[in-house]
């Protein structure tokens, strides 16, 4: 077989779009509808760069590469093994998988606890909140578990049924708002008065999909050639189909979920975070009935994306220590995502900024660099383009990372408040560009013994 027939191609982007949309891509759309207000289309603009369009196009240049550690051996091989392992580890047991069952746990059962005002009641040596989170995170990572044993199997566990119904429900939480608008959209707060489209742009980190593609198109590479494809070529072709597909939905749900956002935010001042926002729509065009058609996006869009988690980071580790085989690390990660899980979503979401910050404009360059040499088959001759661009990239954005938390890095931290964009946490694009021009002239200069990677 060369080529999936179109229901097929149509299953496999389902399931794309299902191992990517989680806990983050639920509650950040609303809160930037809620604070971009009347600017929320060019917020959403900026949002979708970043939170579609790189992802996407990361899964497309994956596979065009060859894998990630092809890609990024470009740079050199240490490099490749430790931005690897931070990807892995940040998708992973560390943030990621962890988000996804407190973040569902916020949405399902807190709401619960709160409405019998039980949260602070005593239960065998705890809180009810507290047992209550262990018991649900035990269940949930089990059922992640079961689910991740196959990988190759996604695209029926997802793509066939858990996806359609996600997107159900999301149509019903929007049909509700456009029949029964909830009110008209505020003026912008914050950075999105000054620039709406650059807040937006920075927000779609946080959404860590763009992480998460450089490692996703191993996964549907599986599923693709599980469907009957066997040439690489055929696979690349329906990775780029099934990622089209992807950005189709994508831009449908995150516009549905803006528009929720935005008028929502007349109903209360106050909100703190977009799953609140998300739940006083909900109570307010459904009553009762809208808490658990929450309760229900939210634990279908957390465990689509804990488990293709689960199964790409156990894919990646096991080539590390085969021993252990997929299975077991699979367990392992359940096992400390779990617990992780209970150390709650406020202090996960705090550890996370500043790692995003650090990490993710390195992933964007890497993947700009993947696509210029798509069209520029001849870059990867340029040896120290890769080498340059990035080091001056990382640089700057493990500058800020550091920042994030609070401690000042000398000289650096002085040199980066200077870069053009500091204020709209752009200012690693202008070491980039220049890594990459620098780049391009070493490489004529230099003799190719020199180079970085020989």
């Amino acid at each position: 077989m060369t080529a999936l027939p179109l229901p097929q191609r149509l299953l496999v982007g389902f399931t794309l779009f299902a191992m990517f949309f989680g806990a983050g891509n639920l509650i950040f759309p609303p809160w930037l509808g809620a604070q971009a207000g009347t600017e929320g289309v060019a917020a959403l603009a900026g949002f979708l760069v970043t939170a579609v369009g790189f992802p996407i196009l990361g899964v497309m240049a994956v596979a065009e590469s060859g894998g990630l550690k092809t890609l990024a051996g470009r740079v050199h091989p240490v490099f490749a093994f430790v931005f690897m392992l931070l990807i892995y580890l940040s998708i992973g047991p560390c943030l990621a998988i962890p988000r996804t069952a407190s973040t569902s746990f916020e949405m399902v059962v807190r709401p619960v606890l709160e409405h019998f005002g039980a949260l602070d009641a005593p239960f065998a040596g705890w809180t009810l909140l507290g047992a209550s989170q262990l018991v649900y995170s035990v269940v949930f990572f089990l059922i992640a578990y079961v689910l991740a044993l196959n990988p190759e199997k996604l695209t029926n566990r997802l793509g066939r049924v858990l996806c359609p119904t996600l997107i159900v429900l999301i149509a019903v939480l929007w049909a509700g708002v456009f029949i029964n608008p909830l009110g008209a959209p505020a003026a912008p707060q914050g950075g999105y008065a000054a620039n709406a489209f650059f807040s937006g742009f920075i927000d779609g980190y946080q959404t860590m999909d763009t992480l998460a593609a450089l490692n996703f198109g191993l996964i549907i590479a599986m599923n693709i050639r599980a469907l009957g494809i066997k040439t690489e070529s055929g696979v690349v072709k329906e990775t780029v189909f099934a990622g089209v597909v992807a950005a189709v939905i994508f831009f449908c749900v995150y516009g549905a979920l803006t528009q929720v956002g935005g008028e929502a935010n007349a109903l209360s001042g106050g909100f703190e975070n977009g799953a609140q926002i998300l739940s006083a729509a909900a109570n307010t065009l459904f009553g009762p009935l809208g808490s658990v058609l929450l309760g229900l996006v939210f634990f279908i869009a957390c465990l689509n994306t804990c488990v293709g988690l689960i199964a790409c980071c156990s894919n990646y580790f096991e080539t590390l220590v085969p021993k252990l085989g997929y299975r077991g690390w699979a367990a392992l990660f359940a096992v400390v995502s779990m617990v992780l899980a209970n150390a709650g979503l406020t202090l996960i979401l705090k550890l996370s900024i500043p790692v995003l910050i650090a990490i993710y404009p390195v992933a964007l360059v890497l993947i700009v660099l993947a696509l210029i040499t798509i069209v520029w088959r001849r870059l990867p001759e340029f040896k120290w383009v890769y080498p340059t661009t990035i080091f001056f990239t990382a640089v700057v954005s493990i500058t800020a990372g550091i920042e994030g938390f609070g401690v000042t890095v000398p000289f650096f931290s002085t040199l980066c408040s200077q870069l053009p964009w500091f204020s709209q946490g752009l200012q690693w694009v202008g070491p980039a560009v220049g890594g990459f021009f620098v780049g391009l002239l070493l490489s004529w200069k230099i003799p190719h013994c020199c180079h970085p990677r020989t």
